[in-house]
């Protein structure tokens, strides 16, 4: 039996991209997540492991990456949950609740950041992980 097969049209299909899952480990808290299909995300999954020291921002963890890259349909309101990729900083962020700028509906980044993908599992867990803990990505 063929998985991940969808069907388009009468007679024709493809397979469909399995989301890359990568793992987020700090002391305190492990956690799955998945990227998506942007470039973006691509390039952090090629990069990894990184490991890194962790900066905060409100409930936000951000912490740099060796991945350089522009703007890839960035967006300046995320979710809770979200991955983004902050391109001013070359910086890979967590985001799991307010920043210092959010609104009272709306979750605010520095800047502008590329969507790479989710956490897969509780976002609020974040709020245990301080400044300057060593946090690392790497393959699931």
């Amino acid at each position: 039996m063929v998985e991940n097969i969808k069907w388009i049209g009468h007679a024709s299909f493809y397979i469909e991209e399995k989301m890359k899952k990568i793992k987020i480990i700090t002391e305190k808290v492990r956690m799955e997540a998945e990227l998506n299909e942007t470039k973006t995300a691509s390039m952090i999954f090629d990069a990894l492991p990184i490991e890194a020291k962790t900066n905060t921002w409100g409930e936000e963890i951000y912490f740099p990456i060796p991945v350089k890259t522009g703007h890839e349909d960035a967006v300046s309101v995320v979710k809770k949950g979200d991955l983004g990729y902050w391109p001013d900083g070359n910086c890979f962020c967590i985001f799991f609740g307010k920043t210092p700028i959010s609104t009272d509906d709306e979750i605010r980044p520095a800047s502008e950041v590329n969507i790479v993908g989710k956490v897969l599992g509780d976002p609020e867990e974040w709020k245990k992980v301080m400044r300057g803990e060593k946090i690392l990505l790497d393959k699931a």
